[in-house]
């Protein structure tokens, strides 16, 4: 059986620990409907189970479990957002600005902010249906995609007021995989990474779409859009690949340990990171044709990472963790 990154979500999220009593204990003041839709309250922002984070221009949003988003304008102290209509699991955020950002989740959920993360409204959901959404990404502020399980894809032409269904591709059971993350390029490239190595690539911000596949057998979690216009792609045990022909072919990255790879971000310096399972931390500074790694001590499994002014931000179910100096012996 392929595992996928929804797998590995919910692996992750059931094997937790996370103190109930302190996440709800605000609950108990307002025992009304609503109190029991919205995200609770927890003593420790920065110890919340997050799952993906976005920059809204100098601010950094994180989201997780319980509906949980957390906010930091400067890297080292973090707020809860004020108010968050789901208890959904958060699977992926996406701002456009510092202002108006999209995240998506469990139960076909879709929320929205327009106010930098502080305050959300739920634009879609579907309790109790268990499709789960795994990434949302918007052109502009009217045309967005959101995607997910078993070939799920919403599109919205009116930022995300209604959403109708679709596929990809209607080819049999490429139709089907997986949908894990959505990244773009430029001149309206946009991709999906997807199980089984499978890469889908739209020309038209988009709106049309063909299924590229590598000689991948595991699943691409995650996906980045270098500045140089190269491409990269990475996921399960350990496996990067890069493209130098805006998505038409790819190619595997040698020397990578096989632990799963979560997150990318490419830093002002060029410099490329990513992270993932057992403290994985992998660095490269050639636009991506070779990397170093190093296993954290700590072998936190890590789920996103987000550049901030006061340094390298790593997130994982256990919470905020800095990347300072938290690095073992690397090797190449």
């Amino acid at each position: 059986m392929t595992t996928t990154r929804i797998v590995f979500i919910l692996t992750l999220l059931t094997f937790a620990y996370w103190p109930a009593a302190d996440a709800v204990a605000n609950d108990a003041a307002a025992p009304s409907f609503r109190a029991f839709r919205d995200a609770p309250k927890i003593q420790d922002p920065e110890k919340a189970p997050i799952l993906a984070v976005a920059r809204a221009d100098k601010r950094v949003v994180a989201v997780g479990d319980y509906g949980i988003v957390i906010l930091s304008d400067d890297g080292r102290r973090f707020r809860q957002a004020k108010s968050v209509p789901t208890r959904s699991v958060l699977t992926s955020v996406f701002f456009l600005d510092g202002r108006q950002g999209w995240a998506a989740g469990h139960d076909g959920t879709v929320i929205a902010s327009s106010d930098g993360g502080e305050t959300w409204r739920v634009l879609r959901e579907e309790p109790g249906k268990e499709r789960a959404l795994l990434s949302v990404w918007f052109e502009n502020a009217l045309h967005g995609l959101a995607v997910g399980q078993f070939g799920l894809a919403l599109e919205t032409e009116d930022g995300g007021k209604s959403w109708r269904e679709r596929r990809l591709v209607d080819a049999g059971d490429a139709g089907e995989k997986h949908l894990l993350q959505i990244f773009a390029a430029a001149e309206g490239l946009v991709f999906v990474a997807a199980e089984a190595g499978g890469v889908f690539r739209s020309e038209d911000s988009g709106r049309n779409w063909k299924l590229v596949q590598t000689d991948n057998k595991g699943s691409f979690w995650t996906g980045l859009a270098l500045r140089d216009g190269s491409l990269l792609l990475a996921g399960m045990r350990g496996h990067i690949y890069r493209s130098g022909d805006r998505g038409l072919s790819w190619q595997e990255v040698p020397g990578i340990p096989q632990q799963s790879l979560t997150s990318i971000i490419q830093a002002a310096d060029d410099s490329v990171n990513l992270v993932g399972m057992s403290g994985l931390v992998v660095t490269s500074k050639d636009q991506g044709q070779t990397f170093v790694t190093k296993v954290r001590p700590d072998r936190a499994n890590l789920t996103a990472i987000a550049i901030m002014p006061a340094g390298e931000l790593l997130f994982s179910l256990a919470g905020v963790i800095s990347g300072k100096n938290e690095s073992g012996p690397g090797t190449k």
